[in-house]
């Protein structure tokens, strides 16, 4: 029942608030040895776990329980001229495997979502987070049992090898449906390795593009918050699209004030001779996920050449317009083939949290069976209820 599902979620929530401590210094061993292995900043940056990004977990938890159930929700009804009648209800997914890399947050996440959206979840981590996310999962796992629930709904696999991922990718007979949800190397393995349904969850190589009739107050604001605020996360922007027609003004402004936030800009040859501190980019960079603070600059002729750019370069998963004309806006809602499309607002609202689904399971970078954040609707499928009076088909 709903009832049961939310009470289960609450004693995850204190699970992990009781433990708060040891789940640190679990984070901690895991940091020494990425540290040791001469990680990346970023890379650490989405590894690291401290008092508020655990409050921000249970938080997230707390809201995710607080959410409407999504299972047996009526999404259609109608009657058929024999008086059939045919309602379409949803119905949880079944066993949900998510293989993740380095974010540990994301094994609270995954498990509260599975739990509220009536599925059992089965959590791969990565080998980077592994003492992290076995103390938060058996934060959890405790919390349940000790209040008596089925703590048999979540399952962790503790061990880092690949082989045992491959093996997880055959078990069609027991698993519903597999999410990855990391950089393209591991969509791509588990694409080529799965026999089980995969919503795909990629990286983003997320564009903000400024079209010439811009607010340009809005747009370096509005860009500054999706490049610096948290630059090693898969909705921040890696590429820069600005219209020729106000490229000198705003690059000028813009570029340098970035670059103060130690942002290294690489650029097309016009960008070079606008801001000459930055560097000529290659056609690789392009298609680069930065995952740090690196910015790919390009002009363009108008927002024509902006959308084939970023339908031909970007990853469809978020992509944004600072722009003022309702020819261009509308153009670029219609012609930018991503999972979400921003008009005059940031990149980095791409999150489950921040779209009011209490957190996400991945965010969905193709178009079946969802697309975008994955929460618990997404977490559902619906089959068809149909209810008559003993009808017979002639």
């Amino acid at each position: 029942s709903d009832a049961e599902k939310k009470a289960m979620l609450l004693a995850m929530a204190n699970g992990i608030d009781e433990e708060s401590e040891q789940i640190l210094v679990a984070n901690n061993d895991d940091l020494f040895v990425a540290k040791q292995n001469g990680k990346e900043e970023t890379f650490i940056d989405r590894l690291t776990l401290y008092k508020n990004r655990i409050r921000q977990m249970i938080e997230g938890i707390m809201q995710v329980a607080d959410l409407p159930d999504p299972v047996g929700e009526v999404t259609a009804k109608w009657t058929l001229p024999n008086g059939l009648n045919i309602s379409k209800v949803r119905a949880p997914l079944g066993v949900v495997a998510i293989i993740y890399e380095a974010r540990p947050n994301v094994t609270a996440d995954a498990a509260a979502l599975a739990i509220k959206s009536g599925n059992a979840v089965i959590l791969r981590g990565s080998r980077e987070a592994i003492n992290s996310n076995l103390s938060i999962f058996n934060a959890m796992k405790n919390a349940l049992m000790k209040g008596g629930y089925d703590a048999n709904v979540l399952q962790f696999l503790p061990e880092p090898d690949r082989e045992v991922t491959a093996e997880l990718l055959k078990q069609s007979d027991t698993v519903d449906v597999v999410i990855p949800r990391g950089g393209e190397g591991l969509k791509k393995f588990v694409l080529e390795n799965s026999a089980i349904p995969v919503i795909a969850s990629a990286g983003g190589n997320c564009h903000t593009y400024v079209e010439k009739t811009a607010d340009l107050k809005m747009a370096d604001n509005v860009l500054f918050n999706a490049k610096v605020s948290r630059p090693s996360v898969c909705n921040a922007t890696e590429q820069l699209i600005v219209d020729r027609a106000i490229a000198a003004p705003f690059l000028t402004q813009s570029l340098d004030r970035l670059a103060k936030q130690g942002v290294k800009i690489i650029g097309c040859n016009e960008t070079c001779r606008i801001y000459p501190m930055a560097e000529l980019a290659t056609e690789e960079d392009y298609y680069t996920e930065h995952l740090g603070l690196v910015l790919s600059v390009k002009i363009v002729s108008g927002y024509k050449e902006a959308i084939e750019r970023i339908n031909k370069y970007g990853t469809h998963h978020s992509d944004a317009i600072i722009s003022t004309s309702t020819e261009a806006i509308e153009a670029f809602k219609a012609g930018v083939d991503s999972a979400v499309v921003y008009v005059n607002a940031s990149t980095r609202f791409t999150d489950g949290f921040e779209f009011g689904f209490g957190a996400e399971m991945a965010i969905s970078t193709q178009k079946l069976h969802a697309r975008g954040p994955l929460g618990l609707r997404q977490l559902t499928s619906e089959k068809y209820v149909v209810v008559g009076e003993g009808q017979v088909r002639k």
